[in-house]
C-alpha cells in the first residue's frame, strides 16, 4: 500500500483520536437506555451491514475463497473478543481501571510488531511505550475506586491483548484484502455473533428508543465503526503498527476531557500530568535515531 505523507497521517490520526475519545461519553449516555451487549452488537452489525451495502458494487474485491481466513480472524480478534470482552468486563470493575488495562494495547502492539513484523524495538521506543502507559494510568487514576474483581482484570487484559493481536495480524496479512471490505466484513460477521449473544443473555424490551440512545447508536454506526476503523486500518497498513498504536494513548485523555465538558466530570491535575507523559511517549515512540535514519536512507537508495 502507498505510504501516507506525514501531514495526511497526522490528519487521520487527529480524526481517529478525537472520534474514539469523544465516543466514551456518547456511549456512556446511551448505555443508560440499553443493555450493553445488544448495544455493541447493533453498532457493529448495522455498521458492517451498511458498509457492505455501500460497497456491494465492488464485491469482486472480496475474493472470499482466497481471503476468508483474514476476514474471520480479524472479526474474532477485533470485534467479537475486543468489543465483547470490553462490554462484559465493564460489569466487573470501575471504568477507569478497565481503560488502563485495555490501553496496555499500544505497548503490546509494539512488542508483537517487534516479534512478528520485524519492526525495530529501540530503547527510546520501549521507554516511550512504558511512559505512555503510565500516562494512561495517571489520567484514569480517578476511576480506581470501587469493587475490583479478578475476573474483571483478566477480561480487561484479554480485551487489550485481542485488540493488539488483531492490529498486528492486519498489519501482517491486510495487504491481501481491500481495506474497506475488511472493515465491512469483520463488523458484519462479528456483529452477528455479538447480537446473537446479546439476544440470548439480555432483553430487547429493555431498550429505551429515545434521542440519547438513537444518537449514540447512529454515531456508533457511522462514525465510531465505519469511519474510524477504516481510517485506523489505513494508518496501520500504511505505516508502523507500533507508531500508530502509540497515538491511541491519547484516547483516554480525550475521553476524560469530553467527560469533563459534556458530563460535568471533575478536571484534575492528573489530566495535566497525563498529557505531559503521553506527549513524551508519542515523541519517543516516533522519534528515529540518527543511526536508524541513516540505515533507512541507505535501504531506500538500494531499492
Amino acid at each position: 500500500m502507498k505510504r501516507l505523507s506525514r501531514l495526511q497521517s497526522l490528519g487521520l490520526i487527529a480524526f481517529l483520536v478525537f472520534v474514539w475519545g469523544a465516543s466514551w461519553p456518547i456511549y456512556k449516555i446511551a448505555l443508560d437506555y440499553t443493555p450493553p451487549l445488544l448495544f455493541s452488537g447493533m453498532r457493529t452489525l448495522f455498521g458492517g451491514l451498511l458498509l457492505t451495502v455501500l460497497l456491494f458494487p465492488r464485491r469482486h474485491l472480496i475474493r472470499w475463497k482466497q481471503n476468508y481466513q483474514v476476514y474471520l480472524i480479524s472479526a474474532a480478534l477485533n470485534v467479537v473478543l475486543f468489543f465483547g470482552l470490553q462490554t462484559v468486563g465493564l460489569l466487573h470493575m470501575p471504568s477507569g481501571l478497565f481503560s488502563v488495562l485495555v490501553y496496555l494495547q499500544p505497548v503490546l502492539v509494539g512488542i508483537f510488531a517487534w516479534m512478528w513484523l520485524g519492526e525495530p524495538m529501540t530503547t527510546s521506543k520501549l521507554i516511550g511505550l512504558i511512559i505512555g502507559f503510565m500516562g494512561v494510568v495517571t489520567v484514569s487514576a480517578g476511576g480506581f475506586s470501587g469493587h475490583i474483581a479478578v475476573v474483571g482484570i483478566i477480561i480487561a487484559l484479554g480485551s487489550g491483548i485481542s485488540w493488539a493481536l488483531g492490529i498486528v495480524y492486519i498489519k501482517k496479512e491486510g495487504h491481501r484484502v481491500d481495506s474497506l471490505w475488511l472493515v465491512a466484513l469483520q463488523f458484519l460477521l462479528g456483529g452477528i455473533v455479538l447480537t446473537a449473544a446479546g439476544s440470548m443473555t439480555e432483553e430487547w424490551t429493555s431498550i429505551v428508543w429515545n434521542a440519547s440512545y438513537l444518537f449514540g447508536l447512529v454515531f456508533g454506526i457511522l462514525i465510531g465503526i465505519i469511519a474510524s476503523w477504516a481510517v485506523y486500518f489505513k494508518l496501520v497498513k500504511s505505516g508502523g503498527a507500533s507508531q500508530v498504536a502509540s497515538y491511541t494513548f491519547l484516547v483516554p485523555l480525550i475521553a476524560v476531557f469530553s467527560g469533563t465538558l459534556f458530563l460535568k466530570e471533575p478536571f484534575t491535575i492528573n489530566l495535566v500530568i497525563g498529557l505531559i507523559l503521553i506527549g513524551l511517549s508519542i515523541y519517543l515512540v516516533n522519534h528515529k535515531s540518527a543511526a536508524l535514519k541513516q540505515v533507512q536512507k541507505v535501504t531506500r537508495s538500494q531499492h
